[in-house]
């Protein structure tokens, strides 16, 4: 057998949400016989241990952390260029507008090769962050395959001269040995589920884009006796989704949990997930909250359409639409077959054409072409990191 193909997964710095998660998903689940994975990040402030790497050296991958103050500070560049080249690394794969351009700086004058894959833009973002995009998709035209996850990214970038031959459209995927493994509910929700509260859960950044106040909106207009909202992530609007909780008169009924590592457990007592977003991909933490039989609410846009078809594996409500929102959660909550017929056509959907292992199969087969190399045998298709 060839030696296997070095690869090195660049990621955020900032926490641990859909984007990294995927990640150390995807890397779990690689044909580990073919493919060598590093994990790295850029930490561009002073701090802990970014979250991404944490928690990959806890899962037992190799990690990797340069140090690299500043948006788009240059040596990151110079530190990412030597590390490829001494460590061998064959191909690199980014996320994100930071490490897709530090990436493509990064490889010039080396034989490794590039992959990105676009996981969303931002919506009404700055300007700043726009020119960054923008960039972003510029550069694209350089790299040696990108990789968006859902058929919405892939038409938009479709679009962009230079680009079709490059594209790879390898969809979203779940671990569901992830959820598999996480059983048990949260004993704190659970207590509160036994003195009859109705819980409506999310969980994800908190920022402008996931439409979190339309969600708290939706709430205060919800007539239901023990009804208690569930916010589970960080993010820079935190203290002004709490300040809106209170002037809306639920601060009591609505709970910001922070970031929680027994998400899953907690997710397991939703009555409801809810993800009011204005952009997403193909959202993952819909495909979580499917693959744990919770009935789901989103957004009726392009990468929640992919996952709830409405009034089958979900509802869809029309963004920003606050009253909308809440007429589906009231005919949700108040039909127990409506829930379990959702939640189960949720699971079966998932299980079927969105698990983490048919998404590290098509990387596999991506990063051995890009690589030049023969495709894994038969041994090698068994051999799954995590497995």
């Amino acid at each position: 057998m060839s030696k296997r193909i070095r690869v090195l997964q660049l990621g955020s710095p900032n926490g641990l949400y859909g984007a990294e998660r995927w990640i150390l998903a995807l890397t779990r689940h690689l044909h580990h016989r073919r493919i060598e994975p590093v994990i790295g990040v850029i930490k561009d402030s002073p701090g802990d241990v970014p979250a991404l790497c944490e928690e990959a050296a806890r899962l037992g991958m190799k990690t990797h952390v340069f140090e690299s103050y500043g948006r788009l500070s240059r040596t990151a560049v110079g530190q990412l260029r030597h590390f490829i080249r001494d460590h061998g690394i064959d191909i690199l794969h980014t996320h994100g507008y930071k490490t897709d351009v530090i990436g493509f700086l990064a490889v010039r004058g080396t034989k490794c090769k590039i992959v990105s894959t676009p996981h969303g833009w931002s919506a009404n973002a700055g300007i700043k962050v726009q020119i960054y995009e923008a960039l972003d998709r510029l550069v694209f035209r350089f790299f040696d395959a990108v990789a968006p996850l859902s058929s919405d990214l892939y038409e938009g970038l479709l679009r962009l001269p230079g680009l079709k031959r490059k594209l790879r459209l390898i969809r979203n995927g779940v671990d569901l040995s992830e959820v598999d493994a996480v059983a048990e509910r949260s004993p704190e929700l659970q207590a509160w589920k036994s003195q009859g509260s109705v819980v409506v859960g999310y969980i994800g950044q908190l920022i402008p884009r996931k439409g979190l106040d339309t969600l708290l909106h939706a709430f205060s207009n919800l007539d239901i006796p023990g009804k208690r909202l569930c916010i589970i992530g960080e993010g820079p609007q935190r203290l002004e989704l709490e300040r809106l909780a209170g002037r809306i008169g639920e601060k009591d009924r609505v709970h910001f949990f922070g970031f929680r590592d027994d998400r899953i457990a907690l997710m397991r007592c939703f009555d409801v997930f809810v993800l009011p977003s204005r952009l997403e991909g193909i959202p993952r933490c819909v495909l979580e909250a499917m693959a744990a039989r919770v009935p789901v609410i989103a957004t009726d846009i392009p990468g929640c359409r992919v996952l709830v078809e409405d009034n089958v594996t979900g509802m869809l409500f029309p963004v920003d639409d606050h009253i909308g929102l809440a007429t589906k959660l009231r005919l949700l909550l108040g039909n127990d077959g409506l829930r379990d017929s959702m939640a189960d056509a949720g699971h079966r959907l998932v299980r079927k054409d969105y698990s983490a292992e048919t998404m590290a199969e098509r990387y596999t087969e991506l990063y051995v072409e890009l690589a030049g190399g023969d495709g894994p045998d038969d041994a090698s298709l068994a051999q799954r990191a995590g497995g």
